[in-house]
């Protein structure tokens, strides 16, 4: 069973900064294709960065390209997302999320954590940015 604890979180002014983490453990999960996912209110999730390739692989939204960077550390079982220049439509619940051991193959990384059902969850932070 695999478990993703994100922390992180918070209430910031429009311009501001945030640096989310995620501690990835278990034995069900592969660091190889990870990735954060945000849901707005009355909004539907959506993946906002992906990494991949041993960390040397990146895919970000547009509409966060730029701003925030997506990164693991050395043993690669904690996944970072450094938020910059926050505006208040980045508010929302922010997820971690990792692909199941074994299944990190057959498609892109952000492709797969976007379609398919069966990725690794955490319960998420919240993020708020005020204008």
């Amino acid at each position: 069973q695999a478990q993703l604890v994100e922390s992180g979180g918070g209430s910031v002014q429009a311009g501001g900064s945030l640096n989310l983490s995620c501690v990835a453990s278990g034995d069900t999960y592969t660091t190889a294709c990870m990735g954060w996912f945000r849901q707005g209110p009355g909004q539907e999730r959506e993946l906002v960065a992906a990494i991949y390739a041993t960390g040397l692989g990146t895919w970000y939204a547009s509409s966060v390209e730029g701003r925030f960077t997506i990164s693991q550390d050395d043993t690669r079982n904690t996944l970072f997302l450094q938020m910059n220049r926050l505006k208040p439509e980045d508010t929302a619940m922010y997820y971690c999320a990792a692909r199941p051991r074994g299944r990190a193959s057959g498609g892109s990384c952000y492709t797969l954590l976007r379609i398919r059902r069966d990725n690794n969850w955490g319960r998420g932070t919240q993020v708020s940015v005020s204008a």
